[in-house]
């Protein structure tokens, strides 16, 4: 897979001289009143980068749910005055063929049963129609490229592939950091594996638990697990008792993000096995706080990671179980991992990634 941003776009000195000749740009900022997931984070990073070059328009006051799509419909293609506009968060206006949006993943197509039903049913109208009237579709894998050209016919060249970045907060912490997070947060011990993420079906969360009740028994008494991000509904996990969970499992709830980095770096190890991943932050972020990282082999996972940690088949328990022991007893691997990760997270560089997308931009206000 090519994740290294030169091969993915023309930047670099081509981008230096184009910025002279930018036409005006608007960004539909809709989505960034939301609380900061990995999309709003996406489109605010590059965003504030870009700065002067573009036009942010958002509602007056934050919008969800249907309110917020009949706006981006109906209201804001009145607000264009013929410019481009990029739509950064996975959606944007019909009416509207002089826009480049981004893609994240096509969840809603590939797997509509993990998403409430009138969330889906929307995107899985939206997507077909949108993705072909644009004038350039930038999506963040190779993956999610491939799983956009299997839903949608539209011409490969118009789909660009430019990966997430990594913020300059996340990076080794010291042991005064670790103490104050590991004390803020209430977590049992300092010798922790931690999984980040929302809990929903495809992060894996189930089969995670299974493979601890494995190998609990076979670590040290003083490490746990680690368990870190806002609790889904309810239905989604109607099939895991979370009342019986194995020993040494602590659920810290929603992690406010300025303690993220800390948490990162303080752990032992991060584990994030999840089954579908249109890209996949949190393993980026793990890897740039000199944590070793465990992921899934499948999706978009393989190309963030490459050889800088372990991979498993995220359906295999067993497999699962077998990698946290050597995460947790093998301290040469951890090291070995730690150093490969920060390496591998140097070549995921928000200035860099703001090149190409400016560049995308350019070619389309072009044509």
């Amino acid at each position: 897979m090519r994740t290294d941003l030169h091969l993915l776009y023309i930047c670099g000195s081509h981008y230096r001289n184009c910025c002279k000749l930018y036409s005006v740009v608007v960004t539909n900022t809709r989505t960034l009143a939301a609380r900061l997931t990995g999309v709003q984070r996406y489109a605010s990073e590059i965003v504030n980068r870009l700065d002067s070059k573009i036009e942010c328009i958002a509602p007056a006051a934050a919008l969800d749910g249907v309110a917020g799509h009949a706006w981006e419909q109906l209201v804001l293609p009145t607000k264009l005055k013929g410019r481009l506009l990029w739509s950064p968060s996975n959606t944007g206006p019909l009416l509207v063929q002089r826009q480049v949006v981004t893609v994240h993943d096509v969840v809603p197509l590939d797997h509509p049963e993990w998403l409430n039903p009138k969330f889906a049913a929307w995107y899985r109208f939206l997507l077909p129609k949108l993705i072909p009237r644009v004038r350039r579709v930038i999506t963040v894998s190779e993956f999610s490229k491939t799983r956009i050209l299997e839903h949608v016919k539209v011409d490969p060249s118009r789909v660009v592939v430019i990966p997430n970045g990594v913020d300059s907060r996340f990076y080794p912490r010291t042991e005064k950091e670790h103490a104050d997070v590991r004390s803020h947060l209430e977590l049992p011990s300092p010798y922790y594996i931690l999984s980040l993420g929302s809990l929903e079906p495809r992060k894996n969360l189930e089969r995670l638990l299974k493979a601890w009740a494995m190998i609990y028994e076979e670590l040290p008494q003083d490490v746990w697990l680690v368990v870190a991000g806002a609790k889904g509904k309810a239905q989604i996990f109607r099939d895991v008792n979370f009342d019986v969970l194995p020993p040494r499992v602590h659920f810290s709830g929603h992690v406010p993000d300025q303690y993220l980095p800390a948490l990162y770096s303080s752990a032992l190890g991060f584990v994030y096995v999840s089954y579908y991943e249109g890209f996949g932050i949190p393993p980026l972020e793990a890897m740039a706080s000199g944590t070793p990282v465990l992921t899934g082999n499948r999706t978009a996972l393989t190309e963030v990671v490459a050889d800088a940690g372990l991979t498993v088949n995220p359906m295999d328990v067993e497999a699962i179980a077998d990698n946290l022991v050597r995460m947790v007893n093998d301290a040469t691997l951890r090291e070995t991992l730690r150093q490969r990760g920060l390496l591998r997270a140097k070549k995921f560089n928000w200035d860099d990634i703001t090149a190409c997308t400016w560049q995308v931009l350019q070619d389309a206000a072009s044509e």
